[in-house]
């Protein structure tokens, strides 16, 4: 032991102004030792519930409850506790807790005073770390890469004074502060900041039969001024879910005249049925003073092509080619085997063919070269070949959007810096980063 230990070393009848002074110094004097230390019991007065004694003991203190573990299991968590009846009890008295025991013998080996500083109870994050943590989160860093980082900036994990876990504990000690308010709360103080900040901002939410929300929409002033520029020919995607309740992102988005990719709108969905989409249509007009655009793209959902079809009638609906490929791949994909030119014949239906004469023989051609009579993509597709085929969009007006590849670039964008388990604050906050 040290001078240093010995200075620490605590004594019947020291006393102190309060229990975390107390606590404070027992915690320096077991780095200095090399034990890990905890909190044992406090009592308090019936009367009027101040504290009247405490004991701080040995991180080893007590003994593991009679084993209940599943016999099953093949490596079970080591024993970490030997009994240790190393300890200080306090006592108070006279407005201050003095110390009326001290057993300073240990039942097992202490720590090197090059590890004593990453047990439990002497681990710490600093304020600056703090910091570091916070924007590493903000920038959409994950906890582990976040980790290795300090690892590397400090010389060696040892050198932090925390683990991987302390950053968890830390983060998610954060987020539900954050969240004290709940996640409508949460989301109606963000649209009331936006809206200080910028009187233009439009939000809207849908409420369920017992006033939850369910459906949200926004927009700022930015979006507002590029769909009035930009916005006869746009892209809706929703195959992106954001968070662990599987909520779908969907994305309002186009080309600016640089062939940019630009968002007119976005939502967060509770489902996708015809009453969600019905709504979220509506909603889009509205913020969007009721311009309509000539030309939307959208993948295959069923309810959001009847759901357009109710809200904009007027608007051509176009099927995005990208998605159609990867659903003949997930479908057909035991025809593309072996040398096949499935795909390749596939594709010149869908892009070559101007002429529908040409077209309709080509599909004739595909259908019975591959014997695909019978499969039902292949029907439904071609029932909707008006929505994809080249000779039919030829008269739509595109600007050479063919797929929702636009929003599909944003959404891995989206993908690269959102976690699933994002709480609605932090979701606004990358959303912000990436747009």
């Amino acid at each position: 032991m040290t001078s240093l230990n010995v200075d620490l070393k605590p004594k019947v009848g020291m006393s102190f102004e309060n229990l975390n002074d107390a606590y404070e110094f027992w915690r320096a004097y077991s780095k200095g030792v090399g034990f890990g230390v905890r909190k044992r019991y406090t009592n308090k007065k019936k009367k009027d519930g101040t504290i009247s004694s405490c004991r701080f003991v040995c991180s080893k203190e007590g003994l593991r409850r009679s084993d209940q573990r599943d016999p099953l299991v093949g490596r079970h968590r080591a024993q970490t506790r030997t009994d240790c009846k190393a300890r200080i009890s306090l006592g108070y008295k006279n407005g201050k807790f003095v110390i009326h025991e001290f057993v300073e013998v240990h039942n097992h080996p202490l720590q090197y005073p090059e590890t004593t500083h990453m047990l439990a109870s002497h681990r710490k994050i600093t304020e600056v770390q703090a910091l570091e943590i916070d924007l590493a989160e903000d920038s959409g860093l994950r906890q582990k890469s976040t980790f290795q980082l300090m690892s590397t900036h400090a010389g060696h994990r040892a050198n932090l004074g925390f683990t991987e876990l302390d950053i968890n504990n830390y983060i998610s000690a954060k987020r539900k502060k954050r969240m004290v308010r709940g996640e409508a709360g949460c989301l109606l103080q963000y649209f009331q900041r936006q809206l200080l900040e910028n009187p233009s901002f439009f939000h809207a939410y849908q409420v369920d039969t017992e006033e939850k929300i369910t459906n949200v929409f926004w927009c700022d002033a930015n979006m507002v001024l590029d769909y009035g520029y930009f916005g006869d020919v746009l892209s809706l995607d929703t195959t992106y879910c954001t968070n662990n309740a599987n909520r779908p992102l969907a994305l309002f988005s186009g080309f600016n005249h640089y062939r940019g990719s630009i968002i007119f709108g976005a939502a967060l969905m509770y489902d996708e049925t015809i009453e969600s989409f019905k709504w979220l249509f509506d909603t889009f007009l509205q913020a969007h003073n009721n311009k309509k655009p000539r030309t939307i793209f959208t993948d295959q959902d069923q309810a959001m092509a009847r759901a357009l079809a109710e809200v904009m009638p007027e608007t051509h609906h176009g099927l995005c080619t990208w998605h159609l490929m990867q659903n003949a791949i997930k479908r057909l994909g035991n025809l593309m085997k072996g040398g096949s030119y499935f795909l390749r014949d596939l594709k010149r239906c869908m892009y070559e063919y101007d002429d529908e004469a040409i077209f309709e023989k080509a599909w004739t051609d595909l259908i019975n070269e591959y014997k695909v009579h019978d499969r039902n993509w292949i029907k439904s597709a071609y029932a909707l070949k008006k929505k994809w085929a080249s000779c039919y969009m030829k008269e739509a007006f595109t600007l050479g959007m063919r797929s929702t590849q636009v929003s599909e670039s944003l959404n891995a964008h989206f993908k690269s810096c959102m976690k699933p388990n994002l709480d609605i604050t932090q979701f606004f906050k990358h959303f912000e980063q990436v747009v």
